[in-house]
């Protein structure tokens, strides 16, 4: 199945596991140059973690931060869409992980859970998979209700402006001309995933009544330069962690950032 034929699909989660039988979740984040973006998440999510929290992983993927936390020894529960990313989680777990998978779709699930019920949130996935603005509104809501008054919320967008950027350079130099994109405003169109303008994510949050404690930069220009930093020596790649680590923070540096990382609280 290609794009034009996902695109004519009615159900918006058949849509989504269409489109991860075209990318490869599982591979994602391998890369030394994409690992930077579970490094510097991970970095800020560890900040607030203390033992016996219990942790919410929306739109988990392949289980990437869901099985690192549970293996560092926290109550995970885990929701995933994809039935065979889901089943990844399931195969990789150990015994001794206090890890839930569950496979369904974040709103739905987030409904039958008890309110204040987690003490940390990551939503990395459903803010670029649903597709109408109301049902993003709704998910942040939920996730508001189902977390402590000390909990932080953390959601993942996909950068509206880098993207031209990096799919002309990286692939496909035509699509600056041909891409589908407005080409007076500059708005990618919302396939396959959901793309936010820096202030269009920031105004999301503000307005679901969250409070945004910090916006990051999670990968930068990494995607971008990706040839190059997969080719650093381990010496070269310490130094360009440490040098993004000083960079992602920086508000005149996250317009140029692939993926945007925003911490929140009630």
């Amino acid at each position: 199945m290609d794009f034009n034929e996902i695109f004519q699909l009615d159900n918006e989660f058949e849509k989504v596991s269409a489109i991860y039988d075209i990318f490869d979740e599982s591979m994602r984040l391998e890369s030394k140059s994409a690992k930077i973006e579970f490094i510097i998440s991970i970095k800020y999510i560890e900040q607030h973690l203390k033992p016996g929290m219990r942790i919410l992983d929306l739109g988990s993927g392949t289980g990437r931060y869901s099985l690192y936390l549970a293996q560092k020894g926290y109550e995970v529960v885990s929701v995933e869409l994809v039935k065979k990313h889901a089943d990844s989680i399931e195969k990789a777990r150990t015994k001794l992980m206090n890890l839930t998978v569950i496979q369904g779709d974040a709103v739905s699930e987030l409904k039958l859970m008890k309110e204040n019920s987690f003490d940390c949130i990551l939503c990395f996935g459903p803010l670029y998979h649903l597709e109408k603005v109301e049902e993003r509104i709704e998910c942040i809501k939920e996730i508001n209700r189902v977390c402590t008054n000390n909990c932080r919320m953390y959601f993942a967008f996909i950068n509206n402006d880098m993207v031209i950027t990096t799919e002309t350079i990286c692939y496909d130099k035509d699509f600056i001309v041909s891409g589908n994109y407005n080409k007076d405003t500059f708005k990618v169109d919302d396939f396959p995933f959901v793309f936010y303008t820096v202030d269009g994510a920031r105004n999301l949050l503000k307005n679901s009544g969250l409070t945004i404690e910090k916006e990051i930069a999670s990968d930068g220009m990494n995607e971008l330069l990706r040839d190059k930093i997969n080719k650093f020596d381990d010496e070269t790649y310490k130094h360009w962690v440490k040098y993004h680590l000083y960079l992602c923070e920086k508000p005149e540096f996250l317009g140029s950032s692939n993926h945007l990382l925003f911490v929140c609280r009630k």
